[in-house]
This record gives structure tokens, C-alpha cells and sequence, in this order.
């Protein structure tokens, strides 16, 4: 069992943890409480992985890539969106956390009051997430593929690091812009357009 705050001076991150036993939700959802702001996950195999907060510029990129998506689906209205500090139980069994993803309504109603407090048991149909510098581009392509196994419908990695935005859908090969202005939204999200020249650096 992981309860507490505990010292994660001088430790290399992201940091991997393989507890004697499965950490449960309300376990987790205490833990990671106690720890903030590390951003903290499960892997399917029960793993916890604890992320460093990104710094400032990285800060700003997930907050301006998530209030754009949650502007969008006020204004749409027939969905929810959810910022990063949101988990989701996945149907692997992980529990992960996007810089950003909407649900459709009928969806979340369809959950109970006790899930709709808790990490959600779905996969957003939906999700961004935003790479730091600190992210290894392998370590985020792969979280990339879960969220797809997972029943994504449609997820966006927003690298400005690399100045790339990749999407990803199931049944496809992953389709990569290179620096684009704008990255239009299909499917689950048709209509939302993400304005992306803010988040390049100048060359």
C-alpha cells in the first residue's frame, strides 16, 4: 500500500515504481494528493510512475492547448472537456492522465455519481497530450498507443519541442504535420481547431 509524502530528492525522473501490491483508486487517488504537483500514474502491470511538473513554458502550453479545447466544447456543448490534472481508468487497468480530453455527454452521464468523483472506468474519445522538454519522445509515443488500444477515437501529440503535432487513430498509421498554423479536429471533435503558431519556436 503507497500512502504519504515521500522524498523524491536527488531521484532521476520520470521515477518507476513497482509496489508489493496493486495500488487501488482510492489508494492512488490519496498518494498522488499527497505528493503534488508530481503528476502520478498506473501502468497496466500496476507500475506507478511519478512525472516532475513541467516548467514555465511547458506550463503554458498545456494550459493554453487545454482552455482551447475547453472553450470549444463549451461553446459545442455537447461534450465535456478535462483539464490535466483529471485520471482515467482505462479498460487495461492503467490509470492515466491527458494534458487535456473530452467525453460526450451521453457518455458521462451514463456514470455514476461515485465514478464521475473518481477516475472516471473509461477512455476519452478525445484526448492531447503535450510533450516537454523532460518527456522522452519514445516514452510519450507509446503512451500514445495505449491511449489507442484503450478506445481512443481520436489523440493528438502536440510536440513543440520537435515543432510536430502527430495524430493518431485507430486502424491508422500515425499522420505527422510538421509546424502547422492550425490542426483541425475530425470525428468526435469535428469543428474544434486548435491555433498552434503560439506553441513554435521562432526560428
Amino acid at each position: 500500500m503507497m500512502t504519504g509524502q515521500i522524498d523524491l530528492t536527488d531521484l532521476e525522473f520520470p521515477l518507476t515504481i513497482r509496489p508489493s501490491t496493486r495500488v487501488s483508486d482510492e489508494h492512488l487517488m490519496r498518494f498522488s494528493a499527497q505528493n503534488r504537483p508530481y503528476k502520478i500514474e498506473r501502468s497496466r502491470e500496476g507500475d506507478i510512475t511519478i512525472m516532475t511538473p513541467v516548467g514555465g513554458i511547458g506550463s503554458a502550453h498545456e494550459m493554453y492547448v487545454a482552455s482551447s479545447l475547453f472553450n470549444w466544447a463549451e461553446e459545442d456543448a455537447t461534450g465535456i472537456a478535462f483539464s490535466p490534472n483529471g485520471g482515467f481508468n482505462l479498460p487495461d487497468g492503467s490509470c492515466l492522465s491527458p494534458d487535456a480530453a473530452w467525453i460526450p455527454l451521453e457518455r458521462w452521464n451514463a456514470l455514476s455519481a461515485e465514478d464521475q468523483n473518481g477516475f472516471p472506468p473509461l477512455c476519452p474519445d478525445f484526448l492531447i497530450e503535450v510533450r516537454s522538454k523532460s518527456d522522452s519522445r519514445g516514452a510519450v509515443e507509446a503512451k500514445m498507443q495505449v491511449w489507442i488500444e484503450n478506445g481512443a477515437k481520436l489523440a493528438w501529440l502536440i510536440d513543440p519541442v520537435d515543432s510536430r503535432v502527430t495524430i493518431y487513430q485507430p486502424g491508422s498509421e500515425p499522420e505527422k504535420l510538421e509546424r502547422p498554423a492550425v490542426v483541425l479536429g475530425t470525428g468526435p471533435v469535428q469543428g474544434f481547431a486548435l491555433r498552434c503558431a503560439r506553441l513554435w519556436a521562432s526560428r
